[in-house]
């Protein structure tokens, strides 16, 4: 069977074990505790859980980009909380507790701008110095979660950012009143609908560019392409720059959503960036997939609040167990992931 045979299996086999155990999980639910199905399934729900859902997509992108080249970015929750906090930072620098929404979108490109550099100098570390993946990944999250909540005490006094703004949607009139398909397509997040394009296109130039071949060959055979004259330092570095400022516009967009920024705990980003590496392994490092998975996470994410607010009472450890159900089952079904052949391992480039 063909590649595109085995991909197109893969893909039905995720849409229907994902599917499965939705309807088991309603069934469930309705049988035993009397869920109005039709109180959940509204158009709010399923605006917040796509809006729940950018933020992982745009970092799982960046992190199976680096990985199909050979280089496992797990800092990618750390990438985030720095866009996050970059972004809070901007904004209130640029229009205090009343920016504007040019303000947001500047504030979103100075928060790429922030990853970019510490990018640069995780990528040294990494490719030149050969630094440990896991090791280094796991420092930029350390660092992350110590350098955010204190760079908002010094600003703001608290671990917490007063309230900012929040990005506002884009409303097509007319074509927003169509039911279900209006509200949720044409008076939608302008963030959600650019995450589509973004999905769309690094699927495009992963499978059917020669850049996007190169990317593939440097993480499956980095010696042949080096052979074939394509340096692979150079195409490893552009994509754990990509990788980390996917991850901090995931952050940002993530505080355009939510319209403040959260220091305490885990951060506001509170597991997201985690989250897209398991995304991007469901998706089988498919830009597609990935995003798949991550509007079924966020989804999951969503589930406690449309919980309450359709009034039903579940016990919220019950709705914490959902995400688990779905890693065994979607895991059982879809079978095992085929990583890189060469993640993880240097690449001394050939003079």
């Amino acid at each position: 069977m063909s590649d595109d045979g085995l991909l197109q299996q893969r893909w039905v086999r995720l849409g229907a074990s994902a599917a499965v155990v939705l309807v088991v999980l309603g069934a469930v639910g309705s049988m035993m505790f009397g869920w109005d199905l039709e109180r959940l399934l509204t158009v709010g729900f399923v605006n917040r859980s796509l809006q729940m859902a950018t933020p992982i997509t745009l970092a799982a992108i960046g992190g199976l980009y680096a990985e199909k080249s050979g280089v496992f970015n797990i800092g990618l929750e750390g990438f985030m909380i720095i866009g996050a906090i970059s972004t809070a930072g901007v904004l209130f620098a640029l229009g205090g507790t009343t920016p504007s929404q040019g303000d947001i979108w500047i504030a979103m490109v100075a928060a790429v701008l922030v990853s970019l550099v510490l990018t640069a100098i995780f990528a040294v570390l990494l490719i030149d110095y050969q630094a440990d993946q896991i090791v280094a990944g796991l420092a930029v999250w350390f660092i992350g979660l110590g350098f955010a909540p204190f760079v908002a005490s010094l600003v703001w006094g608290s671990r917490n950012s007063p309230g900012l703004a929040s990005i506002d949607n884009v409303t097509v009139p007319g074509l927003s009143e169509i039911p279900w398909i209006g509200p949720v397509v044409f008076d939608q997040s302008p963030l959600v609908l650019l995450t589509l394009v973004l999905v769309i296109a690094s699927w495009v130039f992963l499978y059917r560019t020669r850049y996007g071949y190169w990317v593939q060959a440097a993480g499956e055979n980095p010696k042949a392409l080096d052979t074939a004259g394509v340096n692979v330092t150079r195409v490893r570095y552009a994509t754990v720059l990509f990788s980390g400022a996917m991850a901090g516009f995931g952050g940002a967009v993530l505080l355009a959503h939510a319209g403040n920024f959260v220091g305490t705990g885990d951060t506001m980003v509170n597991g997201r960036g985690w989250i897209a590496i398991v995304a991007y392994l469901f998706g089988n490092y498919n830009p597609l997939g990935a995003a798949a998975a991550a509007v079924l996470f966020g989804g999951l994410d969503m589930l406690q609040v449309q919980f309450q607010t359709a009034g039903i009472d579940v016990p919220s450890r019950l709705v914490n167990l959902f995400p688990y159900v779905i890693v065994i089952v979607v895991l059982s079904v879809w079978g095992k992931t085929r990583m890189p052949s060469a993640v993880g391992e240097s690449y001394d480039q050939e003079e």
